[in-house]
């Protein structure tokens, strides 16, 4: 790491974010962003710092009461030549460049949290790899299944992904299942010899456009559920009568539900037909109720509300670590070429975590 990227965590926040970002960490070339961060922490005396892959663990040990998880993963997706997104810029109040949003400006918050030597509770950092692209090259991930010791005894977590700098409690969890209505192959000049299963897919479609989504309260907050299809295929040539169709459906549940049960739902809903589950994230409880977030909401002074998109802070909260997301950036200009994110947000972060932690 002698050659590791230097950065300054004495620099303003906004300073911060953009070196962070000026180092290019594209999912799979996280090792020098990585790099420059453990360099950075390693001077800090009230932190052990371990290193797993690219991904850091560093932790306080104050013998506080309560411990918090800090968390935000440090790649990024793929850059864009037009317009060149790296390196960033300053245009007008904004910080522009990838990363600013999703999520380099909650890390550089991170880390000037990390320069607090007095904070009012212990602390674990975390700054993960591979968010952005399959589940199993997840940092956390690697964490829970290598060293779970160094997360598990958390009160609360704070994943600061980009959230307008509002606090959004828990998460929904998401399922994927595969509807298939069966028929039977004939020619489709002679249809009565057959049964067309696209047809018999109207009942399925029926069903979910009969169902009604229910708004469910947890912990305070309400959430949105959904049951959406988000595909179809069906059919092998312009004159079979097609003896299979296939409904793709996603439910979006309320953190209420276990994954089991929101499958068991689903299958109920579609009863008579074949069911299979492609993939079942559950969600997250905010966990409002717990001494550590009731002090984290009321010392930032901002209303809570609830995510309706899935983050992994369902990873704590498989765990049984309760947690939220806060961080800065408008999460609808993640992703985007045009990827900005205010100043002002970034600030406003820093000052609000900073004035949790005193």
């Amino acid at each position: 790491m002698a050659n590791a990227p230097q950065l300054d965590l004495h620099a303003d926040v906004v300073t911060l974010t953009a070196a962070l970002c000026d180092i290019e960490s594209v999912s799979g070339n996280e090792r020098a962003v990585c790099d420059a961060i453990e360099v950075a922490l390693a001077p800090l005396p009230q932190l052990e710092v371990t290193r797993i892959g690219n991904t850091l663990v560093a932790r306080t040990a104050l013998g506080r009461t309560e411990r918090v998880v800090l968390a935000g993963h440090i790649d990024t997706v793929p850059l864009t030549k037009h317009p060149a997104n790296l390196p960033t810029r300053r245009e007008g109040g904004d910080l522009v460049g990838r990363g600013t949003v999703d999520m380099k400006g909650g890390v550089a918050v991170q880390l000037k949290a990390a320069l607090v030597t007095e904070p009012s509770r212990d602390l674990t950092f975390v700054f993960y790899e591979g968010e952005e692209i399959d589940s199993q090259h997840n940092g956390l991930l690697h964490i829970q299944e290598q060293r779970p010791d160094l997360i598990e005894d958390a009160d609360f977590a704070v994943l600061l992904e980009p959230t307008a700098s509002r606090v959004e409690g828990g998460c929904k969890g998401t399922l994927r299942v595969d509807v298939t209505a069966r028929g039977v192959a004939a020619h489709s000049a002679r249809p009565w010899r057959g049964k067309n299963a696209i047809h018999e897919a109207t009942a399925i479609l029926t069903r979910l456009t009969a169902y009604e989504a229910t708004t469910v309260a947890v912990d305070g907050l309400e959430y949105h559920e959904a049951m959406n299809a988000t595909g179809i295929r069906g059919g092998i040539a312009g004159n079979v009568i097609p003896d299979e169709c296939v409904v793709t459906v996603n439910y979006r549940y309320a953190p209420d539900k276990s994954a089991d049960e929101a499958l068991a739902h689903v299958r109920d809903l579609f009863e008579g037909f074949d069911v299979v589950c492609l993939d079942n994230a559950p969600g997250a409880r905010p966990g409002l109720d717990l001494p550590a977030a009731k002090a984290f909401v009321e010392s930032l002074g901002l209303p809570v509300i609830a995510k309706e998109g899935w983050t992994d802070v369902a990873r704590f909260s498989a765990m049984d670590i309760p947690a939220v997301n806060f961080g800065p950036g408008d999460p609808n200009l993640a992703h985007h070429d045009d990827e900005r994110c205010p100043v002002d947000q970034l600030e406003a972060a820093e000052a609000a975590l900073l004035r949790w932690l005193a």
